[in-house]
C-alpha cells in the first residue's frame, strides 16, 4: 500500500508493511560482496533493539562490538549471530578496515567524540539520539560530515515511519487549515521509565571499565548507579529533554517541515525522584515558531493523564499521532451568534439573518457543538519504526544520498532539548540560535 492508498483509507485501516523474512534466509539472500559490515560502539539495551533490527534486514553483518561492561558485549555478540569480535576500545572498531559503518549507541556525552572519530576513519555513522550533548557539538559534527563526505543518520526513528509521512501529507494538503498550536507530551509512571533500571549482579569494578565510561566527563568515584542509570545525571545526559523531547521535536519538525523555534521558555523540577535524579522529573516548555504557531512540550515521570503524543491543531481540524496510530478530527463549520444578536433591536436582528453571507455560516438556534466532530483513523501494522529507520540508513549508505534524518536535522532537534534545559537551569527565556 502506497501513501496515497494509506491516506484514502479510514477507520483503523491498516498499513501493511512487507513481511519480515527469517533471519537465516535474509542473510542468504544478499551476495557477500553486497553486504554491509557493521560495528557497534555501545551495546546496552537500545543497542540490542538495533541489533535485532539489523538482523531483520538482508545484507547486514555485525562484525565488531565494544562496550564498557563485558556482560553486555558478550550478550550482544550472541544476539548478533555469534561471530562478531569484541573490542575493548572503540578505536579498535574504527581501525578495522572491514567495518563499513558504525552504530554509536552510548551515553550522550560520548556522541560527538565517537562520531568525529568514526567520520575521520571513513565510516558511515548511525548516531543514536540526541545527536549531541551540547549545542556547539552539533556544529562540529555537521562540519565533519561535510568534510568527510560520509553518511550520518541520527537515530530518532519517527521520520522513517509511514505514519509520520502520512501526517506530513495531511498537513501539506491543508486539511487542518491554519495551524496555530502543537501540543506534545510523553509521560512515564514507573521506575524503569525513570531510568532506574535493574543493575546486573555481576557488575563490578572488574567487569565495568569506569574510566572508559567517563571519557571526557568529570572524574567521579566508581558508581554502578551512574554507569547503568546515566540519564539521571547531568554529567552524561540532558534527562527528559534529550531523551524524550528530542523525539517530539523530531516529529514536529518533520511533519510540519520546519527548522526550529525562535524562542524557548521552560520550567522543570524534580518532584518525585528527589533521591535519585539530578535532572528534572517534570518539564513543561513553550516554543514559539517563526512560521506562526506555538508548541507546548510536556513530560512527567508520573501518570500519563491520557494526553500523550503529538496534537497538531488547526482551524479546520486536529491531527493526533501516538504510537502506531494517526487520527484526524475535523470540526463542523458554521457559527452561532444568536445569543449576541438577539440583544440587538429586532429589526437589526432580522436584517442580520437575512444577509446571504451570514446565512452561509450561521443558522439561528443551531448549536454548533451539537454536531459531533468527524474523524478518520489510520493504524500502521507490520514493520516497526526501528527496522524502517535502520533500512533508511542502509539505503542512504548504499545510494550515497543524504539520509532521512541527517546531521543538520538531528542538530536542530537536539538543540530544542538543550535550550529547554538551559531555560530551566538559567531561569529565563532563550533565543534559539544554532
Amino acid at each position: 500500500m502506497d501513501r496515497r492508498d494509506f491516506l484514502r483509507s479510514s477507520l483503523t485501516a491498516g498499513l501493511i508493511a512487507p513481511a519480515l523474512t527469517g533471519r537465516a534466509s535474509a542473510a542468504q539472500s544478499v551476495a557477500p560482496s553486497d553486504r554491509l559490515r557493521l560495528g557497534f560502539l555501545g551495546t546496552g539495551a537500545r543497542a540490542h533493539q538495533l541489533i535485532d533490527a539489523c538482523r531483520a534486514i538482508p545484507g547486514l553483518e555485525i562484525v565488531s562490538l565494544c562496550d564498557a561492561y563485558t556482560g553486555r558485549a558478550e550478550r550482544a555478540k550472541a544476539r548478533s549471530g555469534g561471530s562478531a569480535t569484541i573490542r575493548h576500545d572503540y578505536r579498535a572498531v574504527l581501525d578495522d578496515r572491514s567495518v563499513d559503518a558504525v552504530f554509536i549507541v552510548t551515553p550522550d556525552h560520548w556522541h560527538k567524540t565517537m562520531a568525529l572519530a568514526a567520520l575521520d576513519a571513513g565510516k558511515d555513522v548511525y548516531l543514536e539520539k540526541p545527536m549531541t550533548y551540547t549545542v556547539a557539538e552539533g556544529r562540529e559534527i555537521i562540519a565533519a560530515v561535510d568534510r568527510s563526505k560520509r553518511v550520518l543518520q541520527v537515530g530518532s526513528q519517527g521520520p522513517s515511519s509511514a505514519l509520520e509521512h502520512a501526517a506530513r501529507d495531511i498537513v501539506k494538503s491543508g486539511r487542518l487549515g491554519q495551524i496555530t498550536l502543537v501540543r506534545a507530551a510523553f509521560n512515564r509512571n514507573s521506575a524503569g521509565g525513570a531510568w532506574l533500571y535493574p543493575i546486573p549482579p555481576d557488575a563490578n569494578e572488574r567487569t565495568v571499565n569506569w574510566a572508559q565510561f567517563l571519557g571526557s566527563a568529570p572524574a567521579r568515584p566508581f558508581s554502578l548507579e551512574r554507569f547503568f542509570r546515566w540519564r539521571c545525571y547531568w554529567d552524561y545526559s540532558g534527562g527528559l529533554a534529550t531523551d524524550l523531547f528530542v523525539h517530539l521535536a523530531t516529529t514536529i519538525h518533520h511533519v510540519l517541515d520546519v527548522q526550529g523555534p525562535s524562542q524557548v521558555v521552560a520550567s522543570g523540577a524534580t518532584h518525585r525522584w528527589k533521591d535519585t535524579h539530578e535532572v528534572p522529573d517534570t518539564i513543561d516548555a513553550i516554543l514559539t515558531y517563526p512560521e506562526g504557531f506555538t508548541v507546548t512540550l510536556g513530560c512527567t515521570l508520573n501518570s500519563t493523564g491520557g494526553d500523550e503524543g503529538v496534537h497538531i491543531q488547526g482551524t479546520k481540524g486536529t491531527l493526533h499521532l501516538l504510537g502506531n496510530r494517526l487520527r484526524l478530527t475535523t470540526e463542523p463549520g458554521g457559527d452561532n451568534n444568536r445569543w449576541v444578536v438577539r440583544s440587538w433591536p429586532e429589526a437589526l436582528e432580522q436584517a442580520y439573518y437575512a444577509d446571504p453571507k451570514v446565512q452561509a455560516v450561521e443558522t439561528p438556534g443551531l448549536q454548533r457543538q451539537a454536531a459531533a466532530p468527524a474523524g478518520e483513523e489510520w493504524v500502521i501494522r507490520g514493520e516497526g519504526e526501528d527496522i524502517a529507520h535502520v533500512r533508511s540508513f542502509v539505503e542512504a549508505v548504499r545510494s550515497r544520498r543524504q539520509p532521512v534524518e541527517d546531521a543538520r536535522f538531528g542538530h536542530r532537534a537536539a538543540a530544542v532539548a538543550h535550550y529547554v534545559n538551559r531555560a530551566i537551569r538559567e531561569g529565563k527565556s532563550q533565543q534559539f540560535e544554532i
